[in-house]
């Protein structure tokens, strides 16, 4: 009954998954208070069988909504993006059911917003660039800026670019799948590029694209970073999860700080790295809130935190300012200009060190936001070294250091194997620079009291279940090589 909410049959339905209609309300309310808009993912591109809007015209002898339906047609006209029966965008009926239904939901329950699930397939066919699908589309917002003129409409479009930027010229927002690129940089990939998360690059005048390193399609970041990146060198192996986490904040600076409006997905500020498909691609993921226990975790929070700050407290350099950019390649940089600060944003996404020139836009001293240093710039084309994975952010003024957890020096070399919560208490976490082997956790007397075989992650949760508290010693054995870790076990 889950899937994500994207097998809809009762439009004007609150599941009973988020609460009954006043608890939802109280949700809503509550969000409000501390300025936070709430915006619903709706999908009017089809309805599945419970709907009585497919078995009020029913086909039963192909098993398909019937030809005289009001509002869906008999096949499905954008194969293979098919999913449940089509609504038909075309027909009178749609057009009303879907008025209906979003200013119903904008009226009870205060939303502020709709974010709209493949609209591309608003059309009797697969076009690539549609005036009619545009009118379509149009139309629908016009309905709901009627009632709400500040509504947040977001789509998930994957349409030509062209009918993409004509759709942000008319207030809308779109979604732009950047993931790929941001996971590539991450892993240490040269090939990676971020310019089409950028509205600019794709020749848009409104910065309408909402990209992101992460959603509910993709893979999670850290899982990629931390499977697939790149070995080629030892001493900054991203396998290993320090130094994973350090990439994810260069990762995070350039998503974020990009102009136009940004997503960030559910614990993408801590690393999460459960897979897309652990249980399942549509599944539940587990919930991992001892995350904020660890430190280089935690770092990554107060980063991710720290650039939303910088970006929120100065709109005129980050959002409204002139902004020119690098995006290919190792090292990648970003300038903003403005009348009041200027800011210079550079990152190496290379495993090794590399040498990137800051195009400072003027000489003068220059401030690095996060270690609260400062240089002076004579030369503003003069080459600066960064570390594989370091990343800086300088300013034309100086600003108030963030607090982060951990103290920012460069990113560590690769360290040996790492076991924490310490103490721990129901479980605990193995850390290794080097997937596979057997762990074995060892008593006092040294009897053997569990034993795991790990699996191809790097860093993996150990269940201790009903072991009694007390000292232990966790052991590795990898290729012959044992690796022992003190663990104090509290009740």
């Amino acid at each position: 009954n889950e899937s994500w909410g994207y097998n809809p049959s009762f439009h004007m339905a609150l599941d009973k998954y988020y609460g009954t209609p006043n608890k939802f309300k109280e949700f809503v309310d509550s969000c409000h208070s501390k300025g936070i808009a709430v915006i619903a993912d709706m999908v009017f591109n089809h309805a599945f069988g419970q709907s009585p809007l497919v078995n009020m015209y029913w086909d039963a002898v192909n098993s398909r909504p019937a030809a005289n339906s009001p509002w869906f047609n008999p096949v499905c006209p954008h194969p293979p993006y098919c999913w449940g029966y089509d609504f038909n965008h075309e027909k009178q009926a749609t057009k009303d059911f879907v008025d209906r239904v979003t200013t119903f939901w904008l009226q009870e329950y205060r939303i502020d917003g709709i974010r709209f699930d493949y609209t591309k397939g608003f059309l009797n066919g697969n076009a690539g660039a549609s005036a009619v699908r545009q009118a379509i589309i149009k139309r629908i917002g016009d309905t709901i800026w009627s009632v709400n003129p500040n509504a947040h409409l977001i789509l998930e479009h994957w349409a030509d670019n062209s009918e993409e930027k004509a759709l942000a010229d008319y207030g809308f927002m779109l979604w732009g799948n950047s993931t790929y690129n941001f996971h590539q940089a991450g892993q240490g990939n040269a090939q990676s590029n971020f310019s089409w998360a950028y509205h600019g690059a794709r020749g848009w005048t409104k910065p309408g694209l909402v990209s992101y390193p992460e959603s509910h399609d993709e893979e999670r970041l850290m899982y990629e970073v931390l499977t697939y990146g790149s070995t080629a060198n030892p001493n900054h192996n991203p396998r290993q999860l320090a130094t994973g986490l350090r990439r994810a904040e260069a990762v995070n600076l350039f998503a974020y700080l990009i102009p136009g409006p940004r997503m960030i997905w559910m614990f993408g500020e801590l690393g999460y790295d459960v897979s897309i498909n652990n249980p399942c691609r549509v599944c539940n993921k587990p919930i991992r809130w001892n995350y904020y226990q660890v430190p280089e975790r935690r770092r990554l929070y107060d980063v991710t935190s720290a650039i939303f700050n910088l970006r929120r407290a100065h709109p005129a350099t980050f959002r409204d300012g002139q902004f020119t950019y690098s995006f290919s390649g190792n090292t990648k940089r970003m300038v903003f200009n403005s009348s009041g600060m200027d800011a210079v944003v550079l990152g190496n996404f290379a495993v090794t060190t590399q040498s990137i020139i800051p195009a400072f836009p003027s000489a003068g001293t220059w401030y690095d936001y996060f270690s609260g240093d400062s240089i002076t710039v004579l030369d503003v084309n003069a080459s600066i070294s960064l570390a594989p994975g370091a990343y800086r952010v300088y300013t034309s003024v100086k600003l108030a250091q963030p607090q982060l957890a951990l103290d920012v020096a460069e990113l560590p070399t690769a360290s040996a194997s790492r076991v924490y919560p310490n103490p721990a208490a129901n479980g605990f976490w193995f850390d290794s620079a080097g997937p596979g082997g057997r762990l074995t956790l060892v008593d006092a007397q040294g009897r053997v009291v569990r034993t795991w075989d790990r699996s191809g992650l790097s860093q993996e949760f150990y269940d201790l279940g009903s072991v009694p508290a007390g000292w232990y010693v966790v052991v590795l054995e990898r290729d012959g090589v044992l690796e022992r870790h003190a663990l104090q076990i509290q009740p």
